[in-house]
């Protein structure tokens, strides 16, 4: 492991304990709705085309959300 790693890698940015608890918290929630979405997956009655979406826009939201905490400096 290479210690500091964010430091090296482009657009990145030391962040406020305040700022990686709410990653975490925004990580957290996004592992127990995954889960949820697992559990969905498997009712074969359900339409797994609209759960697929449903999946793919939470993990979109949580993707900017989590973004939107971290403030990259790139594109």
């Amino acid at each position: 492991m290479v210690d500091n790693q964010h430091k090296k890698i482009t657009g990145y940015r030391d962040l406020t304990e305040f700022e990686i608890g709410c990653m975490n918290d925004c990580k957290s929630l996004a592992i127990q709705i995954g889960e949820l979405i697992e559990k969905l997956q498997r009712e074969v009655d359900f339409d797994q085309r609209w759960i697929n979406i449903g999946k793919t826009d939470l993990q979109k939201g949580f993707m900017s959300v989590i973004r939107g905490i971290a403030k990259p400096e790139t594109f």
